[in-house]
């Protein structure tokens, strides 16, 4: 048995676009039964939905006289899914930020629970036609999420989006494909089995019902459901016009953080990346910057340092006389080298049998000079510190 509730938004799925804030409206100010039966009552009772003209509420009525909720909810049943509406112990509440223009109810395929999930994860999204580098560092970060068990939710696209669920799921970790078609339809067909494995392994949903096609618009509303429904979203590569950066700004409206992965300068596809981060985006690299930005309290990063050379062990006074020594060729009294470093002879001396002892200074005779190894350390470069 399925209840009134359920069954009307079943209904007006078919009936109300994903993202339509009229529908949203009247959905929130009359309810599902109610606005469904305004819809397919007969005749249209004149002014029984306002604030829409004419010609757009006849769209609404030629889409209600097609519905078809029964069909539509065993067909998802038949392929072990389930639709999902507020209200329901899965629906995730952080949709409800979307206002009037939130999913009407959720078709979905896979066993996991959305609510749960939806609690920590983290979109990330990019360009279709990527580079290597970006493909690499979608990858890196699906994986790196993963295995720190954060959920990765993407669009399933080619590029970016490929390579974040493929990163994720050959870590065995947890990804989400929100869709711009039925459950049931693998769009791009490039992906069929990349989606198959994402229903398996994971969570495929979508706002709209079994056998709904993609249109241009519907891949562009698709994103304000990924933004709302992660907390967070990482932009890897984007032009300056991209689908992207609709999801990234539409986060930033709902509060949530927005992170781009810094690029080539030379590259068109880091523009819109970089954009993003001067306007206030947060520059991340690897998994653990996202973590500690949309972590909880102590989900720190690593800190960031260059190797560590000998020469960082040594006290303040024994770097000095190591400045002070001389390259092969030329050597220094211990009379000059205390001098130099601004210390006392005895001083000097016992340093420099420190040095020597590390292989950083060698004697000739009274005098003293710096070694090979320590003119050019194997971990360093030459010409520069």
């Amino acid at each position: 048995m399925v209840d009134d509730e359920r069954l009307a938004r079943a209904a007006l799925c078919r009936v109300v676009e994903p993202g339509d804030e009229h529908g949203g409206r009247w959905l929130r100010e009359l309810g599902a039964v109610e606005l469904l039966r305004r819809l397919t009552a007969e005749p249209y009772r004149a002014g029984a939905l306002t604030g829409a003209r004419e010609r757009r509420i006849q769209g609404y009525l030629a889409r209600a006289a097609r519905v078809r909720p029964h069909q539509d909810l065993d067909d998802i049943g038949r392929i072990g899914g389930r639709f999902v509406v507020p209200g329901d112990p899965e629906w995730p509440s952080q949709l409800d930020d979307l206002g009037d223009a939130r999913p009407v109810g959720l078709w979905l395929r896979g066993g996991p629970d959305l609510r749960r999930w939806a609690l920590r994860s983290v979109a990330v999204v990019g360009a279709r036609g990527c580079t290597p580098y970006g493909a690499h560092m979608a990858a890196t970060l699906g994986a790196g999420l993963a295995e720190r068990g954060w959920v990765v939710v993407s669009g399933a696209a080619f590029g970016i989006d490929g390579a974040a669920h493929r990163g994720a799921l050959g870590a065995q970790g947890a990804t989400v494909a929100v869709l711009a078609c039925g459950v049931d339809v693998a769009y791009p067909r490039g992906h069929a089995g990349l989606i198959g494995r994402i229903a398996e392994q994971g969570l495929l949903l979508g706002e709209l019902p079994p056998g709904d096609h993609p249109t241009p618009a519907r891949f562009l509303l698709r994103n304000r459901v990924i933004a709302a429904l992660t907390r967070g979203t990482v932009v890897v590569e984007a032009a300056y016009r991209s689908g992207a950066l609709a999801t990234a700004r539409d986060a930033q409206r709902l509060g949530r953080h927005t992170m781009g992965v810094p690029g080539p300068a030379t590259s068109g596809l880091s523009g819109g990346v970089h954009e993003l981060l001067r306007g206030g985006a947060v520059l991340v690299t690897d998994a653990d910057d996202i973590a500690e930005l949309v972590g909880d309290i102590g989900e720190l990063a690593p800190a960031r340092r260059g190797p560590v050379v000998p020469r960082d062990l040594l006290d303040p006074v024994t770097a000095r006389v190591l400045d002070a020594l001389p390259s092969p060729g030329r050597t220094a009294s211990a009379t000059d080298l205390a001098a130099t470093a601004g210390t006392s002879v005895d001083d000097v001396l016992g340093r420099l049998y420190e040095l020597h002892s590390l292989g950083h200074a060698e004697r000739h005779g009274d005098a003293w000079r710096l070694t090979d190894l320590a003119r050019h350390p194997p971990n360093t470069r030459r010409g520069g510190p």
